[in-house]
């Protein structure tokens, strides 16, 4: 990967406000050509500097009105075990986020849901019925006071 260099690193930083901007306005915020600027966002994409371009859906829109941090501790912390449930949290529509994370815990998720029957029925198929999972412990968001992608750059 290379180096960024204070053009790319200024496209960034407007793409991450807003990847609807064209060629144009980005070429004239930054002062390079149109043609320059995709260059650069082509390289950007290809080198995975740019992971994905998106909307971000309201959850509330999409009738998700629960959201909850659910900390996980397992039984077994095989690399065996370890993968299963990695790739169980993959296929799991509920789960918006999951990390591996250090300490207390072994996986930390962030889960939208419908309602807390919704929360019942993700917590008994994905957790209380997986043989691995020992311990959970739910957190529900009463505000999301910051959310965000954004890195400073």
């Amino acid at each position: 990967m290379q180096e960024l260099d204070h053009h790319d690193k200024k496209l960034l930083s407007l793409l991450q406000q807003n990847n609807r901007l064209t060629a144009e306005e980005l070429g004239e915020a930054v002062h390079l050509s149109a043609s320059a600027v995709q260059r650069r966002l082509k390289r950007l994409r290809d080198d995975q500097v740019i992971q994905a371009d998106v909307s971000i859906v309201s959850p509330l829109a999409a009738g998700m009105r629960i959201m909850c941090i659910v900390d996980i501790i397992l039984q077994d912390g095989g690399s065996r075990e370890l993968g299963k449930f990695k790739s169980a949290m993959r296929d799991c529509e509920e789960v918006m986020q999951c990390y591996f994370v250090t300490g207390t815990y072994d996986f930390v998720l962030v889960v939208n849901v419908r309602d807390m029957e919704h929360y019942e029925a993700f917590s008994t198929r994905w957790l209380m019925d997986n043989p691995n999972v020992k311990h959970f412990y739910t957190h529900v968001v009463m505000d999301r006071v910051k959310t965000g992608y954004n890195l400073k750059l």
